[in-house]
């Protein structure tokens, strides 16, 4: 049974005809990139709750440094990498994604804490959808999370490492470089940024949009199980990622806070509510509106949210009904192109 509380909705948005969630927020860019130029707006976004380093990214940099310093085999280990390695690996990464995408989950669509208070799409996920294996939305998601996701992270990350513990590539230590350490761990979630977009957008690309990237994007109605929910060609190009540091000194640490970040923070990004509730009637912003219009619309939201690159390309939806005007504009305009040539 569909249960909506609309008084408590009523303070942050409204339901439309059909019954989906709309934000009254607009969907907008931190202080950083505008002009003329806010240093001050700049540097209390920086440090602010939320902001650019509280809560999310904390949370996937805590998650991450912990994993390498105490959840982690040795690092002269990853030079013959074996199979107790591997599996313990895979395992560790495993059970990440279980816990983090399991609260998640289990929260907001098995005990159902909230009912639909706050969900953009009033319908619960598919259970009986021939797009899906075995017809149900959850279960494809989570063999396609587990089967290919975590799989191909985990390549990625002995991969690297094994390189690194060879002494193919330049490590740094901490001690002697501490402000290039904590530098680059304070830039990782910019550089996810560009580089979500830029795979996002050649993903894009007809040929790869019909083989590859149409799988995730079955998920029209997303629920945390749909962040990590792609064939292998796509999970090749997210978890890439971590191959930056291959072109300049490293630590291990940024491999794996780099691929914690982009294997769990689909997550919050994919679960299908603007809000999540609290105790006491109080909520917060699960930051998850701009995808779930890309999932909904498809050809907008490209980017992550930091650097105003779908502002600058011209595909920012920001929620309001002139950008839902302007997207169907450019639809139409680049399908009479389309009809022309």
């Amino acid at each position: 049974e569909l249960r909506i509380d609309k008084v408590i909705e009523s303070k942050f948005g409204h339901r439309d005809s059909k019954g989906n969630y709309k934000p009254n927020k607009r969907i907008s860019y931190p202080p950083v990139f505008v002009w003329p130029v806010k240093p001050l707006a700049a540097i209390k976004w920086l440090v602010s709750i939320p902001g650019y380093f509280f809560p999310w990214n904390s949370i996937y940099v805590g998650i991450g440094l912990v994993v390498w310093f105490f959840l982690s085999p040795s690092f002269e280990d990853y030079a013959t990498p074996d199979f107790k390695l591997i599996l313990f690996t895979f395992s560790r990464n495993s059970l990440l994604v279980l816990l983090y995408f399991g609260i998640f989950h289990y929260r907001l669509y098995v005990q159902r804490v909230q009912n639909a208070d706050f969900k953009f799409n009033p319908q619960w996920p598919s259970k009986n959808a021939k797009q899906f294996m075995f017809g149900n939305q959850n279960i494809d998601n989570i063999i396609l999370t587990f089967g290919s996701g975590v799989t191909i992270w985990t390549i990625f990350e002995i991969g690297i490492l094994c390189l690194a513990a060879k002494n193919s590539v330049n490590i740094i230590n901490v001690q002697q470089d501490l402000f290039y350490f904590i530098a680059m761990i304070f830039l990782i979630h910019l550089w996810r940024d560009l580089h979500f977009y830029l795979i996002h957008r050649l993903l894009h690309f007809k040929p790869l949009y019909s083989l590859a990237h149409k799988i995730h994007h079955k998920n029209t109605n997303p629920g945390p199980w749909s962040g990590l929910a792609m064939h292998p060609i796509e999970h090749l190009f997210y978890f890439s990622c971590a191959l930056l540091y291959l072109f300049f000194p490293f630590h291990p640490a940024f491999i794996i806070i780099t691929l914690v970040h982009a294997g769990l923070s689909p997550a919050p990004g994919h679960v299908g509510f603007e809000r999540i509730k609290l105790a006491d009637e109080k909520s917060f912003d699960a930051d998850s509106y701009a995808h779930y219009l890309h999932h909904k619309y498809f050809e907008c939201n490209y980017a992550d949210g930091i650097l105003p690159l779908d502002r600058w390309f011209g595909t920012l939806h920001d929620g309001s009904d002139e950008s839902q005007y302007r997207l169907s504009e450019r639809l139409k305009k680049r399908n009479r192109r389309k009809i022309h040539t």
